[in-house]
């Protein structure tokens, strides 16, 4: 029989490990992995039955990534802050309610503490610099300290499903600041279902193959007989489990609020009477010619997506890719709706530069007061994408070109600065090649 690796790390066979993955309903900390001081970087600790680190956990000088998600802890244990290297920190669904000042080492870089009990952060997570990414959804937040104002390179922040009924001023001033959840929070305005929707009732729905799966939820082949009709669907049933983008109740009803467009992945209706009760939607199937455009951010990418290393795209293609962006995002924000994950990874395209918006897990209205300073949050997230695309391009794209002032435009660092989703898509329609500008009948 294969030794678990907890035998093979007490038999020594585990020698200059850069990774080490332990779960196996752990209540302690095993000394051994000291051994490997010289060698970790990523150490995986996740569902286990831990409480507390050692005091001298800092040993681990080479250590850059830790995941104790799915544990006990009741505190973040505060010997984090003397990791010399540690830049990725994961506590995911622990019983975590104090974080001490000076916990979290000042070259953090991803912080994930979503599904907790947090009610406050340490002042002192100002020194963290370097924070790009924040995960605190799920938690009992109903400020944030002044001080993460000197957070600059702060690029995501999830806030979803906290305690929040205003947004620091600070916040929606951050220079980088491209991806911001909050649904689920006082401050969010109530999304009211359009007249379009239909009910499915689940008796008459007949699951088939599972085509996806996500935080969320679960999406299955399937066909609807109902309305003297038989059709296939895609069937998406929500696990209500949180996840970093929060709620499923909060997706379920963007998801039934966004309206139709024809580059946003089209919801039909909700289910009802699911036998155990769950929450669920019901869409078109999407013609199999569509993928992702790219995949979500690695360790190393940290708030970039990444791409197929042969992926380009032609002017033309690239264009239109932008132009259905844009103008399924001046949609939503047309009606105070945000997307929050405005990310390559949420898009479907196809070759001819057709393209989706979907995922709406992140997604929330909200009120008039926080209007345009979202929209122009989102519109940096956009010139992301916009400059991701540019550098993919088959033919240079010269600096100077039109495309290229847009970008820089939505990343400008004064938030104010930034143009709207509206102007963008005028500027847009004037950059295209003269032969998409013109109507067929033109030729």
């Amino acid at each position: 029989m294969a030794l678990d690796t907890l035998s093979l790390l007490r038999s020594g066979k585990m020698a200059g490990a850069k990774r080490l993955d332990l779960s196996e309903n752990l209540a302690g900390f095993p000394r051994e992995i000291f051994e490997l001081a010289d060698s970790l970087e990523v150490l995986n600790l996740s569902k286990n039955q831990l409480s507390s680190l050692p005091s001298d956990f800092s040993l681990l000088t080479k250590l850059r990534i830790l995941f104790c998600s799915e544990n006990n802890f009741r505190h973040l244990p505060a010997v984090l802050g003397e990791c010399p290297d540690l830049s990725m920190i994961g506590f995911k669904s622990n019983q975590i309610e104090t974080i001490e000042e000076g916990a979290l080492p000042s070259q953090l870089r991803w912080l994930i503490l979503t599904d907790n009990r947090i009610k406050r952060l340490p002042a002192s997570i100002g020194g963290c610099r370097r924070l790009q990414k924040l995960m605190l959804s799920g938690n009992q937040l109903e400020q944030l300290p002044e001080a993460m104002s000197s957070c600059m390179s702060l690029e995501l922040i999830r806030l979803a499903a906290n305690r929040f009924s205003s947004l620091p001023q600070w916040l929606l001033e951050l220079p980088k600041l491209a991806w911001l959840a909050i649904a689920g929070n006082p401050i969010c305005a109530t999304l009211a279902h359009t007249s379009t929707e239909e009910t499915f009732d689940w008796s008459n729905i007949e699951l088939q193959a599972k085509i996806g799966e996500g935080a969320s939820g679960i999406v299955h082949r399937a066909r609807w007989q109902g309305g003297g009709g038989d059709r296939p669907v895609a069937v998406k049933v929500f696990k209500g489990a949180m996840t970093s983008d929060g709620l499923p109740s909060s997706e379920l009803a963007a998801s039934l609020t966004v309206g139709r467009h024809e580059n946003l992945m089209e919801v039909l209706g909700e289910i009802s009477d699911h036998p155990e009760g769950a929450p669920g939607l019901v869409m078109p199937l999407i013609d199999p010619a569509f993928s992702p455009l790219a995949g979500p951010p690695s360790f190393d990418s940290c708030t970039r997506d990444v791409y197929a290393e042969e992926l380009t795209f032609s002017l033309p293609v690239l264009s239109c890719l932008a132009k259905g962006v844009v103008s399924a995002a001046r949609h939503l924000h047309a009606r105070n709706i945000t997307h929050s994950d405005l990310y390559a990874h949420n898009i479907l395209w196809n070759n001819n530069g057709d393209c989706l918006l979907g995922d709406f897990g992140a997604a929330c209205g909200y009120p008039g007061t926080l209007s345009p300073a979202l929209e122009r949050i989102e519109v940096r997230a956009f010139g992301y994408l916009l400059e991701e695309l540019l550098l993919r391009c088959a033919s240079d794209v010269p600096s100077e070109h039109a495309l290229w002032a847009l970008q820089r435009r939505c990343i400008a660092p004064r938030v104010a600065d930034r143009p709207l989703f509206v102007q963008i898509e005028e500027e847009l329609s004037a950059c295209l090649p003269l032969e998409q500008r013109l109507h067929p009948a033109d030729f």
